[in-house]
């Protein structure tokens, strides 16, 4: 059995061939299929976070639209780049977002990735401290926002406040319980999926990764759970730490399946270069008839891993569309798959 979500990059351009002309549709119909997407009965509702882009940036006030309308499905990010973040101020935020929707915030967080502009994080008023890179600087970030979600009081009160204060020191407000748990990492390298281990979040692992050992795609990330898992165990955590993959799954079973994914043109794995030093291996698509699918699927070493699977959706093809993707994938494929009664 597994957990399956759709992961949405929230895509929007005034092009005549889009369904998602305007940042307004791209916020709209992210919250109708998250609605509809629980209706089908899909257990998570997540979204990309770009800056300086044609695409959602904003993730909490979407997040907790979806919680005001949703009642059940988890909702989350994939990923927020911390290298752009006020971890106090991100505590408030996501507090807020995951209380107005009753603890099903699943919050991904990560260092970034190649963005639209060079070093987008210094407009929003972050450098690296002396000696540090923008990666440690994201990591930074991340380690000052578990410890505030951890909801122990740091700050010292002003004598004379405005409004009475509780006894102690003062922790940033909202604050909700649990919501340190849920805290996701999106690792890149093995290296990093064992530090977040370490830390005690959750892992997400994307369509890339670094590529460390020049094999398939999902053998790779694969050993890159198995090392997380490892590095959990050593590190002593009481719960156990969930494990997501994100892929692009098409079940062709109409003509408009066929005319958008019925190609084949991304059936293999992509190498390419993140920037000057980092190899990185882009994972398959995958898209055939529901019984080729499935035999397809089945070989997938990391999907058998994790416990999470997201469907990265093309949004822009419009909700109605999208719906359908989701639903053919949980009525045609997850049952065979396993993955649902």
């Amino acid at each position: 059995m597994k957990k399956i979500g759709f992961l949405s990059f929230g895509h929007w351009t005034p092009s005549p061939q889009s369904a998602t002309r305007s940042a307004a549709d791209a916020l709209l119909q992210s919250i109708d299929l998250a609605v509809a997407a629980e209706e089908l009965g899909a257990d998570g509702a997540y979204f990309r976070v770009h800056h300086f882009a044609r695409q959602l940036s904003s993730p909490y006030a979407l997040l907790a639209a979806i919680g005001a309308k949703t009642r059940a499905i988890e909702i989350g990010t994939g990923v927020i780049d911390m290298r752009y973040e006020n971890p106090l101020y991100m505590a408030e935020n996501a507090s807020a977002a995951d209380l107005i929707s009753g603890g099903r915030l699943q919050l991904g967080i990560s260092r970034g990735s190649p963005e639209q502009v060079i070093d987008g994080w210094r407009y929003f008023g972050y450098q690296p401290a002396e000696g540090e890179t923008d990666a440690d600087m994201a990591r930074r970030h991340t380690e000052e926002l578990l410890d505030a979600l951890r909801g122990e009081g740091f700050a010292k009160p002003n004598p004379q406040p405005m409004f009475p204060n509780p006894p102690g020191l003062l922790r940033p407000e909202p604050f909700s319980e649990g919501l340190r748990e849920r805290i996701w990492w999106g690792a890149g390298s093995n290296a990093t999926a064992v530090w977040a281990a370490k830390l005690g979040m959750n892992l997400q692992s994307s369509t890339l990764k670094d590529d460390e050992t020049g094999e398939p795609f999902h053998i790779q990330q694969a050993q890159q759970i198995r090392a997380y898992r490892a590095a959990w165990k050593e590190a002593g955590h009481s719960r156990t730490p969930r494990v997501s993959v994100s892929r692009s799954i098409f079940a062709l079973m109409d003509s408009r399946d066929r005319a958008y994914f019925g190609t084949g043109r991304e059936d293999s794995d992509k190498i390419g270069f993140l920037d000057e030093k980092t190899r990185a291996i882009f994972g398959r698509s995958y898209a055939a008839e529901p019984d080729k699918l499935i035999q397809q699927l089945k070989q997938d070493e990391a999907i058998a891993e994790a416990d999470t699977l997201l469907l990265t959706v093309p949004n822009q093809l419009g909700v109605d569309y999208n719906i359908h993707v989701i639903d053919s994938i949980l009525q045609h494929v997850a049952p065979e798959m396993g993955w649902r009664d």
